[in-house]
């Protein structure tokens, strides 16, 4: 399957600063990827690349398009949301309808009226008398309503309470997402959408520093609870990280058997939020 995104030495650089550092990779269709690092790690600036609203060095492949010269044919097939829990306070359901359709080429407003016939929203009903949750649903409604080939989402979820953010990203799996959709979602909430990725993109300091689909990460890493006749012996190892709970010691493995560490104490698979804190140690120092 040729790719939806193609990478190749891409670079950005402000200054002195280096943003992205000569990364490369590729994005099937139907993946539904977590673009995950810390404030400052480029991953912004690789979307801002993506979507053709920044220029770079090296190449870029978007679609069958350059994002950097063919950008108004690219948009035609993108959707791209900052934050759900933003609109206009003034603005009215139906006027919201009507600026989208008349924006995105690929916007289906029978479908967005029928999800809203579902809810409490009704068409002269402007955002400041809705509460968050009603927001939500507008604003996915929408979104769901573009039939585009490519939804990019930047911390999407940004200021909502945890059950607004597990219906937006319930809603996204059940009635948005197919085989010929493909979704980049960056967040810090990233326990929260680990349940729905296909792979994993961890960006440290401008570089890809692990790039891999949920099933290879639960074959290459995992946790083991060590225990203390078995320290020595898991030291050698070479985890690639280790802390205490509850003054027992649990050591994270990459690519070291399972059944080599089943000798050694209790295992498990590690969760996104574990691997990322190991991964990213030393950034915030």
């Amino acid at each position: 399957m040729s790719a939806v995104i193609s990478a190749r030495n891409l670079s950005k650089r402000y200054a002195n600063t280096v943003a992205v550092d000569n990364v490369s990779f590729d994005i099937p269709a139907g993946r539904i990827v977590g673009l995950i690092g810390p404030n400052g790690s480029g991953k912004t600036t690789a979307l801002k690349a993506i979507l053709g609203l920044s220029t770079f060095d090296g190449e870029l492949n978007v679609l069958g398009f350059n994002p950097q010269t063919q950008r108004d044919e690219l948009m035609k097939e993108v959707c791209f949301i900052a934050d759900v829990a933003v609109l206009p306070r003034w603005i009215k359901v139906r006027e919201a309808i009507d600026f989208v359709a008349g924006t995105h080429p690929k916007f289906n407003r029978a479908k967005c009226e029928a999800y809203l016939a579902h809810t409490k929203l009704k068409p002269d009903m402007k955002v400041k008398q809705m509460s968050k949750g009603m927001v939500v649903q507008l604003h996915l409604a929408l979104v769901m309503a573009i039939d585009a080939k490519l939804l990019v989402l930047d911390e999407p979820t940004l200021g909502l309470d945890i059950l607004y953010r597990k219906q937006f990203y319930q809603n996204l799996l059940e009635d948005y997402f197919d085989e010929n959709k493909t979704i980049i979602v960056t967040t810090h909430q990233v326990e929260e959408i680990e349940h729905i990725l296909t792979d994993l993109m961890f960006i440290r300091d401008g570089k890809i520093v692990l790039s891999a689909t949920m099933d290879e990460v639960a074959d290459r890493f995992v946790e083991v609870m060590v225990s203390q006749e078995h320290y020595a012996t898991a030291k050698a190892l070479n985890p690639i990280d280790e802390r205490q709970v509850f003054g027992k010691s649990v050591m994270l493995f990459d690519g070291v058997p399972r059944s080599q560490l089943n000798q050694l104490g209790d295992t498990r698979n590690v969760g996104i939020a574990d691997l990322f804190v190991a991964t990213m140690k030393g950034t915030y120092a």
